[in-house]
């Protein structure tokens, strides 16, 4: 299947790009998320016409990506949750931690919050990464206590 990429998309092109991608990708993930067209005569000539629309979405996305990533930097969130001898009582996910920085003044969606080995489950400092954007990451300092 043929499509055109509306934006970037990691590791698969920029935006205006025509790129050929599994089917299921494109007809599950990609178009009816707005990241794609199918790549037609048509299509083509629309996506042409409004080409100077979508760069400059995307490089307003990109400047408020990296607005909120200046904002993050510093920022310390600390996450008291029931624990004994610094084992956590279940477990912190993407949505607790995107919950308490959100709460700390700059709004983060779990998407963007990456946990590389799964959930948090024991006491102590953590760095955590974030995908603020394609091309912008940023990182949070949770420090995660016992619940007193």
């Amino acid at each position: 299947m043929e499509i055109i990429l509306l934006e970037k998309v990691h590791k698969l092109g920029n935006l205006g790009d025509k790129v050929r991608v599994r089917r299921g990708y494109g007809r599950n993930f990609l178009v009816p998320y707005g990241k794609a067209v199918r790549a037609t005569d048509k299509a083509l000539a629309e996506f042409e016409q409004k080409r100077a629309e979508f760069e400059a979405a995307a490089a307003a996305a990109l400047v408020q990506a990296e607005e909120r990533a200046k904002a993050l930097l510093g920022v310390v969130v600390t996450i008291a949750a029931r624990a004994s001898e610094g084992k956590l009582y279940g477990s912190l996910s993407e949505r607790d931690i995107a919950r308490a920085i959100s709460d700390a003044g700059v709004a983060v969606k779990k998407q963007e919050v990456h946990l590389a080995d799964g959930a948090l489950r024991t006491v102590g400092e953590y760095d955590i990464p974030l995908q603020l954007h394609i091309d912008v990451m940023g990182s949070v300092k949770v420090i995660v206590v016992e619940e007193k």
